[in-house]
């Protein structure tokens, strides 16, 4: 994943048919979203703090881990969560060929059927892109909580996420073990805080297409 906190620049540029950073709205609705799982060791714990604040979120999830834990990922759709393509093993787009990613990607949803789509490490090619994008909506992130990295305590994660999200805000937190410290602590802070100064949290349909339009 990027090192910025903010979506990278060059996403910008894309589509908005076929790639989305941030979700326009007048209902001040902000978007959790959590990629890497479903683990037994912390997406269990995330579901917790979920549950007891009635949040809702969108789950981007690797095929091995739902091929490796069937049971959990079930406990993500009915608990009412959405979930997301994160390709099978977290392939970098960058370092695989074009044919090698896609059919990785393809391999994940094989197991569960979405339409979106989360590159690891947000890194594709423009083939990989042209070809993904006719089966998948690209979602990416406008937040990003840096959990997964060892030089980020657990307050400068929390701290993160609070001074940049705004209204339409696709905030990437992660439910991985390399995560897990972050995480927990970050999570439900987060949640509370953003509640109370009156935001809602939404869900990413699995049939997302584009962001709808800002009404002036």
């Amino acid at each position: 994943m990027s090192v910025g906190i903010r979506q990278p620049f060059l996403f910008r540029f894309f589509n908005k048919r076929y790639l989305t950073c941030k979700i326009p709205n007048q209902e001040q609705t902000i978007f959790l979203t959590f990629d890497d799982g479903p683990v037994p060791e912390v997406t269990p714990e995330v579901l917790k703090i979920l549950e007891r604040r009635s949040t809702k979120a969108t789950f981007f999830c690797l095929g091995e881990n739902v091929k490796k834990n069937p049971e959990l990922f079930q406990q993500i759709i009915a608990a009412g969560h959405s979930v997301g393509n994160h390709s099978f093993n977290h392939i970098n787009g960058w370092k695989t060929p074009t044919g090698q990613y896609v059919d990785n990607v393809m391999r994940c949803n094989e197991l569960f059927t979405t339409s979106l789509f989360r590159p690891p490490y947000g890194r594709f090619s423009i083939s990989q892109y042209l070809i993904l994008r006719k089966h998948f909506h690209f979602i990416i992130w406008s937040v990003l909580s840096r959990d997964y990295r060892t030089d980020v305590t657990p307050d400068q994660c929390f701290a993160d996420v609070m001074n940049y999200t705004t209204t339409g805000s696709i905030i990437l937190f992660h439910d991985s073990m390399k995560a897990k410290e972050k995480v927990l602590f970050a999570l439900p802070r987060v949640i509370d805080q953003l509640l109370e100064k009156g935001f809602r949290f939404g869900v990413i349909p699995y049939n997302f297409t584009e962001p709808p339009r800002q009404q002036n």
